[in-house]
């Protein structure tokens, strides 16, 4: 169990269209909520979605299982593994979170500071 089902930033019943939305309302930095990953794969159960600068980031989480822990994003090298979903939230509470646009190849980090929900 990754931790998610009884938080406030969890939102089942969202997909990505929806969750986009609900942030570009809250237009505040570092608002955020997880949601279910779209292609509904065991190797990448959720998807951390984060606004910063006027954009929405949509960040993977991916379950490794040889470790039975979490990690953002894509597979590298030194990356941080969690024992569950709750403690990337809290890590990245106090840790900034890099965030990478790959369009336009810039980075930037904030920390999740707003919990959005989903209405």
């Amino acid at each position: 169990d990754a931790g998610v089902h009884s938080k406030a930033w969890y939102a089942a019943t969202c997909d990505r269209k929806m969750a986009e939305d609900a942030l570009y309302r809250s237009n505040k930095d570092g608002s955020f909520l997880i949601r279910k990953s779209s292609g509904q794969d065991s190797r990448q159960p959720y998807t951390l979605v984060v606004f910063y600068n006027r954009r929405v980031y949509n960040i993977p989480i991916r379950f490794i299982q040889s470790t039975r822990q979490y990690a953002l994003g894509r597979e590298k090298c030194g990356e941080e593994r969690f024992d569950s979903v709750a403690e990337i939230v809290e890590n990245h509470q106090h840790t900034s979170l890099v965030l990478i646009d790959s369009q336009n190849n810039t980075k930037d980090s904030t920390k999740l500071k707003h919990v959005v929900r989903v209405s």
